[in-house]
């Protein structure tokens, strides 16, 4: 495969043969730093970890230049610390037993201009080897702005491809501002439930976050759970960890689609129904 960064790298933890390995990929991954994939798509880690023909991949788009850094950490130049999440990742790949992990390496200042489309290009050229049944990515209200740009440069691929080619379902997850707030019949909640030791190894393995004072595995941890209890008020809970996602597959069904359409439903609908609620009480 040929990327329009030359930094970038694939990294295929059993070995396999790289088109070999992204063949085999069902479901797909598209995060925009290092241990994004972990918190955002550990529905799909989970659901090929022990199948026998369901293969895990992830995408990361930026180099980890920008990490904040403190404690170990401190006095890491920019270059150490993107060697440093790079090589977490591929033992986050090999843990995880994904099929392939795809390294960008592009500066988030690149991912985040709109007039430069070489993100989309490679991401074109990924998919143009591997045909995911599923795609996570982030959600377009994330409020990280890396996040947006990377969602949009996903769907801004997918409809590159023929309508008949691309995924069944693209799922945007949440990290930096949680689904909560979009009504049930409009988030999907996955299913995150058990292997709790795999969850810690994978999310335990970004050492440069944890002990440099970012403690995303209890935070991620902590939601999926607070996910499960409040997700039903008069009911039992029916898992114990859940992930919510937004259902972006209309996007790839109808190119005309935008993201603010998509996006202004969802939040019409919550007022719609938060004026509802009240509306009896006149108040």
């Amino acid at each position: 495969m040929k990327f329009c960064n030359a930094g970038a790298e694939i990294y295929v933890p059993d070995g396999l043969e790289d088109v070999l390995a992204l063949d085999r990929v069902t479901h797909l991954a598209i995060g925009a730093h290092q241990d994004d994939i972990e918190m955002l798509a550990y529905h799909g880690i989970l659901q090929c970890f022990d199948s026998d023909n369901e293969w895990f991949a992830g995408v990361i788009c930026t180099n980890g230049e920008g990490s904040p850094r403190s404690g170990p950490y401190a006095g890491y130049s920019d270059e150490d610390m993107q060697k440093l999440r790079r090589q977490e990742q591929r033992m986050a790949a090999g843990i995880g037993r994904y099929a392939a992990v795809i390294q960008l390496g592009y500066p988030s200042s690149a991912v985040k201009d709109p007039k430069n489309k070489l993100l989309t290009d490679d991401l074109g050229e990924i998919f143009s080897v591997c045909r995911p049944v599923v795609v996570y990515t982030h959600n377009p209200a994330d409020k990280h702005d890396t996040h947006v740009a990377v969602v949009a440069k996903v769907i801004r691929a997918l409809r590159c491809m023929p309508p008949a080619k691309r995924p069944k379902k693209v799922f945007g997850c949440e990290i930096w501002r949680d689904l909560d707030w979009v009504l049930d019949e409009h988030k999907v909640a996955l299913d995150v439930s058990g292997r709790e030791n795999l969850e810690a190894a994978l999310l335990g393995l970004y050492d440069s976050q944890i002990a440099g004072g970012k403690r995303y595995d209890l935070a991620s941890m902590g939601r999926r759970r607070a996910n499960a209890t409040f997700f039903q008020s008069h009911a039992l809970d029916k898992a114990s960890a859940v992930t919510y996602a937004l259902d972006l597959t209309p996007l790839i069904i109808d190119d005309g689609l935008s993201l603010n359409e998509y996006l202004a439903e969802l939040i019409d609908s919550l007022v719609r129904d938060i004026s509802a609620k009240l509306e009896p009480f006149g108040l």
